[in-house]
């Protein structure tokens, strides 16, 4: 199980910022399988007050319940964590469109997650596989030379 930081505009939605964006292909799906594979969703964005408000109701309004909006629990706030912070300490994925190299699809999101894989581990993956394909093709494997 992993805690998951998830941005809001141009990552869930596209970007409309303070408007709402149209769901990117697959987004709330995704979470939802995410969130049924029992991993702890954060709602992690810029938004504040009532703009936050609305982008937390449209989430849960389509399925979606983040385990906790900006914090890193549900429970945090400055009185009973006196170094609170917008800064999220224990997170293993993040999830933002403004990665180095952008945001993948939802699909490779998933696969990325529910694998233990990274962006460059599905890239090597995916170069290995299309090579010995193409590889073995040309040079179909031959009988080792122990055996009869």
């Amino acid at each position: 199980m992993a805690t998951i930081a998830v941005d809001f505009d141009g990552t869930i939605v596209e970007h409309r910022y303070p408007e709402i964006g149209e769901e990117r292909p697959f987004a709330i799906d995704t979470l939802k399988m995410l969130i049924k594979d029992r991993h702890k969703l954060i709602l992690w964005t810029v938004r504040e007050g009532q703009l936050l408000d609305d982008a937390v109701n449209w989430c849960r309004e389509r399925g979606v319940e983040f385990y906790a909006v900006n914090r890193d629990y549900p429970e945090e706030t400055f009185d009973n964590n006196p170094h609170f912070s917008r800064k999220l300490n224990s997170i293993d994925y993040w999830i933002d469109d403004r990665n180095i190299g952008g945001l993948p699809d939802w699909g490779t999101i998933y696969r990325m997650v529910s694998h233990h894989r990274t962006w460059r581990d599905l890239l090597r993956e995916e170069a290995r596989s299309a090579s010995l394909s193409s590889y073995e093709e040309v040079h179909p494997k031959k009988k080792p030379w122990w055996r009869f």
